[in-house]
């Protein structure tokens, strides 16, 4: 629906012409950048970034934030430990929370779309303390991912013949080298790279589950319908830890792929980090938004139960390559499914969409730290340099920055092994970023509802509104923190306690309250009441902009056009 709020005589706007030509229209990121940034001398020294990003490419990048290695690999891990039913209900529960998580930001985002937008939400609904908090801790996380992600990819390329004669630091500078190259120039360029990888990796996904189908009901070398025969041996929920036994155990198996799901679905949020540079956003994000639920229940849901029919939960070959510590298609459980299946041409295909997968994660997670660092500099939160933009709207200052840590990643091949294991310590502090992250967005949403309500606006005038709201919010928020409260239970098993591990699952805990407390003892920024939250800087800039896109947009006519139109 049309809304209410688009006042193009806004004072914020006052002296700007009506733009009705397209040399006009050229001004649009200028005039943006000048109401976010504070006046027209900030956006002259600085510049902004363009809304570069059209409609598929945001489609895309929301498909393929749902999709990534955790698919292919580490379902795998959960998959040994607990059983075929309860990874399908771990992720099913998960999936609902990061749904209603994301029904939060997606209302946010289309009220005020703006370009690494997390940080900026928390500090302009919640405190200044809570958007510095989440926006180095998500910089820090994404660029230890970026690496992490480099890493994997260059490793999965030892998988084929040939490939482990040559220096892993080879592959690690040639992706690394990609990944910079695809973010550095116009953001366009990283939109169409996203768009292909999420193709292939669609692609990926909907022909194994065909495949799955197929072969579950006997459509295999081998004539033999599998059926739910490894729901009966070893059975559906295993128990997890081994020592712990019963419904307990049982239970404890099915928490614990909660922990593994929370973490395959991280980076879903990556739309609404892109939201400050789409085309038409208060029409692509919440089109997005809204397909979360599907794509959620498509490729997670349908390919954990895929994975629970065609592989056992103790099968010898799975274990065997997770014993080994291999990252490559001989531990995916889709390969190892297949192969006893009788099928033997696919573990290359898979190997190449791992592959794929991870340098499409590197590819955004250097766009996300890139502009989570960006969001910070407008926060006045970290150096002004990096919202320098190029001509091109790239902040290539913010994109160096995140990307010099990825040669971090040659410490994952030092044949000592002392940098190896510092490299995995820096990795560990990233494992429950995300789930802070979408804690701190839920935070957000329920002062933003208190702030439309206090400030006289009714959610009814929005473009994009949330369903069972504020309840949805508590759900997902409660749910999150549930689960970073108890991710290393099993330390705490009797004859479980590691050091290590305990680290591991909490570090990341005082490290976030460390940047809170740290930002509010120094600066003191007061909660922020609801009556005074900023809902309308830079408001009025993209009302007016978005008048000028619904004026553009041309319905679809035929029917290839309105498919088209519908899937991207």
């Amino acid at each position: 629906m049309a809304e209410k709020h688009l006042h193009s005589s806004d004072p914020e706007l006052a002296g700007v012409p009506s733009r009705h030509s397209s040399s006009e229209r050229k001004n649009d990121a200028y005039m943006e950048g000048a109401a976010v940034l504070g006046g027209e001398d900030e956006a002259a020294r600085y510049g902004y970034v363009s809304r570069g990003l059209k409609s598929r490419h945001i489609q895309f990048i929301a498909l393929g934030g749902t999709i990534g290695t955790g698919l292919f690999l580490g379902i795998g891990n959960a998959f040994t430990h607990a059983g075929p039913l309860s990874i399908l209900l771990g992720y099913t529960f998960t999936g609902l929370a990061v749904f209603g998580m994301m029904q939060c930001l997606g209302e946010m985002a289309t009220w005020l779309p703006l370009p690494g937008a997390i940080p900026q939400f928390c500090a302009r609904y919640v405190d200044d303390a809570l958007g510095f908090a989440v926006g180095w801790n998500n910089w820090y996380s994404a660029a230890i991912t970026l690496c992490a992600e480099i890493s994997a990819a260059s490793l999965v390329i030892g998988f084929w013949e040939g490939a482990q004669s040559v220096n892993v630091a080879v592959w690690i500078s040639i992706i690394w080298v990609v990944i910079i190259f695809l973010n550095i120039f116009a953001v366009s360029l990283y939109g169409e790279a996203e768009f292909w990888f999420a193709s292939m990796k669609l692609i990926t996904i909907v022909g194994l589950l065909i495949m799955a189908f197929i072969v579950d009901l006997g459509g295999n070398p081998r004539h033999e319908r599998l059926g739910f025969r490894y729901w009966k041996n070893p059975g559906a929920m295993k128990e997890y830890p081994p020592q712990v036994h019963g419904d307990l155990g049982r239970f404890l198996g099915l928490f614990s792929t909660l922990v593994n799901a929370a973490f395959s679905y991280g980076g879903v949020e990556m739309v609404a980090v892109a939201a400050g540079e789409a085309e038409n956003p208060r029409k692509n994000i919440p089109k997005a938004v809204r397909r979360v639920f599907w794509r959620i229940l498509f490729f997670y849901v349908l390919g954990s139960l895929a994975i629970g029919v065609l592989v056992s939960s103790n099968d010898k070959g799975l274990l065997d390559a997770q014993a080994e510590g291999r990252s490559d298609a001989a531990a995916s459980p889709w390969v190892i499914g297949i192969k006893n299946a009788g099928i033997s041409v696919l573990p290359s295909i898979i190997n190449a969409v791992i592959l794929t997968s991870a340098t499409s994660s590197g590819n955004a997670f250097l766009y996300t730290g890139s502009r989570y660092l960006y969001a910070l500099a407008q926060n006045r939160q970290a150096p002004r340099i990096f919202l320098t933009c190029s001509k091109k709207g790239v902040p290539y200052y913010a994109v160096a920055a995140t990307a010099i840590i990825g040669g971090l990643t040659y410490l994952s091949v030092d044949p000592n092994g002392g940098a190896a294991k510092a490299f995995s310590w820096f990795q560990n502090l990233t494992t429950i970023a995300s789930l802070f992250t979408w804690c701190s967005i839920c935070v957000a949403y329920l002062r933003f509802y208190k702030a439309l309500k206090a400030q006289g606006i009714s959610r009814d005038t929005l473009v994009f509104k949330s369903r069972f709201q504020p309840y949805t919010a508590w759900f997902a928020l409660i749910y999150f923190a549930v689960i970073i409260i108890f991710s290393g239970f099993a330390v705490f098993i009797k004859g479980n306690w590691d050091v290590a591990d305990f680290i591991a699952a909490y570090i990341g805990i005082p490290i976030f309250f460390l940047l809170y407390g740290g930002w509010k003892i120094i600066k003191r920024p007061k909660v922020i009441k609801p009556s005074e939250a900023d809902l309308t800087t830079g408001k009025a800039a993209l009302d007016a902009e978005d008048e000028h896109w619904q004026r553009e947009y041309k319905p679809p006519v035929t029917i290839i056009e309105k498919i088209w139109d519908w899937l991207a």
